[in-house]
Formats: C-alpha cells, sequence, structure tokens
C-alpha cells in the first residue's frame, strides 16, 4: 500500500498545457476522485501516474519512491479503463489471470489470486465463461478482479463504469465502495459525473482548464465551494447564479438581484460589509429555494415572486422551473406543493445557505 504525490507536475501537449501545476498529497488507503469536465485534465493526471504519458515539469512519487522515469510495468499500480479490453476468446479465469502468467507467476498463486478476487466479487460461477456470454456489469467486475489480481499498491480507475446503463451503475459504484473498504488500498478514480465522485470519493479534487481548483471532502465542496466554477460544477441539479449588487436597505445589507431583493441574515452581514455597492454573483442551490407552505422551520427566509416555467415530478421531489422579468431558477419543491404551470407564487429563498462570488474573478467571498 502507498500514497501518492504530485509535485508541481505540468503536462504539455506542444503549445496545450493539460495539466497545469498539480499539487496535490494523496494519503495511503484513501479514495480519491478526479472529476471535471471534458479536457479539464483529470485523466492526462492519470496516465502521468500510471507512466502512459511523459511528466513535462514536476515529480510523481508512489509512497517516497520518485516514478518519474520508471517504466509503467515497475510502478506497482493496476488500471482499469473505460473499455474493459477483455481477450474475447479467453474464458473469465484466463482473463483474470493474463497479467500473473506474464510475471510468471507460481501456478497454485495464480489460483489462490484469481479465486479470492472473483469470490470479493461475486464473479466466481462466472470463471468459465467468456466474455461474449457476460453482460455488461459482469464484464466490469471482471476487469475490477483482473486489476485486484495484481495487489498493487494503488488503483487507477479512468471512467469504468460510463458503458453501464444507469441501474448497473447505482450498483457498480457501491461495488467500487465496498471493494475499497475491504481492501484497504489507495483507489484514485476519474469521472465526470459528479454524482460518482460525490458519492465515491473520501475526497474530490475538482478540476478545470489543468488547474486543480479544490480539494476536500464532498461535504465540504458542497457547502464551502472556493469558487463559482466548483459550486455550479458540483451538486444537481446546478446551483443558481444571479447577477446582483450590495447595497443596504432598512439599515440591514441585501442582495439586489434587478427584479428582486434579498435580505443577508444578519449574521453574515459583516462579511458582506465591505462589497457594498459592488456587483456580484449570489448563489443558492435549487434545494434551498422552498414552497414557502413546506419550507424548513426556523431558517432565515427572503421572499421571491415568481412565475412557474415547467415543473417536473420526480416522486420525492418537483423540480419547478421559475422565472421572473429578467431572472430563471429552479426550485426543488416538496411533492406536496401546489405549484402549476402558468400560476404566480412566492418562493422562499434559505438565505443561511446562499453563495456570494466575485464578480470577476468567481473567488467565493467567504
Amino acid at each position: 500500500m502507498a500514497s501518492v504525490t504530485y509535485e508541481h507536475v505540468t503536462k504539455r501537449f506542444g503549445d496545450v498545457v493539460a495539466v497545469n501545476d498539480l499539487d496535490i498529497e494523496i494519503p495511503d488507503k484513501e479514495f480519491l476522485v478526479f472529476v471535471g469536465p471534458s479536457g479539464c485534465g483529470k485523466t492526462t493526471s492519470l496516465r502521468l501516474l500510471a507512466g502512459l504519458e511523459e511528466v513535462t515539469e514536476g515529480d510523481i512519487y508512489i509512497g517516497d519512491r520518485l516514478v518519474n522515469d520508471v517504466p509503467p510495468k515497475d510502478r506497482d499500480i493496476a488500471m482499469v479503463f473505460q473499455s474493459y479490453a477483455l481477450y474475447p476468446h479467453m474464458s473469465v479465469f484466463d482473463n483474470m489471470a493474463f497479467g500473473l502468467k506474464l510475471r510468471k507467476t507460481p501456478r497454485n498463486e495464480i489460483e489462490r489470486r484469481v479465486h479470492e478476487a472473483a469470490t470479493l466479487l461475486e464473479i466466481e460461477e462466472l470463471l468459465d465463461r467468456k466474455p461474449k456470454q457476460l453482460s455488461g456489469g459482469q464484464r466490469q467486475r471482471v476487469a475490477v478482479g483482473r486489476a485486484i489480481v495484481r495487489e498493487p499498491y494503488v488503483f487507477l480507475m479512468d471512467e469504468p463504469l460510463s458503458n453501464l446503463d444507469a441501474k448497473l451503475r447505482v450498483s457498480a459504484r457501491a461495488t467500487l465502495s465496498k471493494l475499497h473498504q475491504r481492501l484497504g488500498t489507495t483507489f484514485i478514480y476519474v469521472t465526470h459525473d459528479q454524482i460518482e465522485a460525490m458519492t465515491m470519493g473520501t475526497r474530490i479534487a475538482v478540476m478545470n482548464d489543468g488547474i486543480l481548483q479544490q480539494v476536500d471532502s464532498p461535504k465540504v465542496l458542497y457547502d464551502t465551494p472556493v469558487n463559482r466554477f466548483v459550486a455550479g460544477f458540483i451538486g444537481s441539479p446546478a446551483m443558481n447564479f444571479l447577477d446582483g449588487t450590495l447595497v443596504t436597505r432598512d439599515d440591514k445589507i441585501a442582495v439586489d438581484c434587478g427584479d428582486f431583493i434579498l435580505d443577508i441574515p444578519a449574521s453574515k452581514a459583516d462579511l458582506y460589509r465591505q462589497y457594498l455597492g459592488q456587483e456580484i454573483t449570489f448563489g443558492l442551490r435549487p434545494e434551498d429555494a422552498h414552497d414557502p407552505e413546506y419550507a424548513p422551520p426556523g431558517i432565515n427566509s427572503s421572499m421571491v415572486e415568481a412565475s412557474v416555467d415547467v415543473t417536473e415530478l420526480m416522486g420525492n421531489e418537483v423540480i419547478a422551473y421559475l422565472v421572473t422579468e429578467h431572472t430563471q431558477f429552479l426550485g426543488r419543491f416538496d411533492p406536496r406543493t401546489s405549484a402549476r404551470v402558468g400560476h404566480k407564487m412566492k418562493v422562499a429563498f434559505n438565505m443561511d445557505r446562499m453563495h456570494v462570488f466575485e464578480k470577476q474573478t468567481g473567488v467565493a467571498i467567504r
């Protein structure tokens, strides 16, 4: 088992900077998820660690060992790709054992490792089958099993669930999380799906344009994002962003959003006093915009009148698309809401959960 350290790692492809000064330490046994949009540098970061790309600047360590010039096969890592890449003419057993055979591992040791991994992944009855006889979820588990038998220091996973349907992805997420707990090995996982990141990672590293934006636990990223990008990327549906100006009203500090003014709770007022008169971006997650009839008790709410444009019944909640004269935003309402398309209604903004970002830089004011 081993920690992983990126020390000011940069990767350039010609004039394109794919990874820019990545500096992060991943402790032993952690499940770290790199997340971000396509082209943000997350997969390149994984490939640099695997040795599939050369580092332009900086150093990468696995444990205390500098691995910049170490061949991939000698790095004691195992990688699971988006493509299962199983040999179609081989049985599941032989697919899982193939890497061990190349390393001339003794036959009894191969059988022990393969059967242990198959038991862990609940695919013992599939060992004699060929890949074409397996479902997508079973093939994914075989690919993970092939990595497990290596008994590596670090598992690297590059969007391994992308080819599964929605239902299978949910069960596969749980399988990988349980696997991490049982193996006690360092997992580094790449995905563009923030739900996968939030549900699986002990920490999440959010990247954009090759730059690490924030790395922390899922709860911290959700509650206290460092900038507008992280706030908008983490959470589904995404956070509402409204242009506004910080003003005073009746001796209170408020956000003037044009169509309406939102009073800031007294407990937060001092934080924003120095920004009075400045344009800012106001942020509020849809789950903090309530039908007043079913709003949580005891919140500092500010009321907004809006028209209901669209509603989506999700069973346990209603996603409401709301509009004022110049503004659009989403609310996640209690399923008992009386919100109806075309009707006007009051919406309670939970100002205890508000976010404010600098207009120009997008940095959170907190």
